[in-house]
């Protein structure tokens, strides 16, 4: 059986943040403010939204 999917949108610039929120970021593959991506929901995924919560609104998908 498949995992449940989130949708990851980015809602703030990363711009002057920690590197590893820059990379948490890249890694979902979010390129720009209000950009999506419907993700598997998996420990790594759900671990970089943790690192950059502050810059994501996640929905179900």
């Amino acid at each position: 059986m498949s995992n449940p999917r989130v949708k990851v949108t980015l809602t703030g610039s990363v711009y002057g943040q920690l590197k590893n929120i820059r990379a948490s970021v890249h890694g979902l593959g979010l390129r720009r403010i209000r950009h999506s991506r419907v993700l598997e929901d998996t420990p790594a995924v759900r671990g970089m939204i943790r690192a950059a919560q502050h810059l994501l609104k996640v929905e179900q998908a």
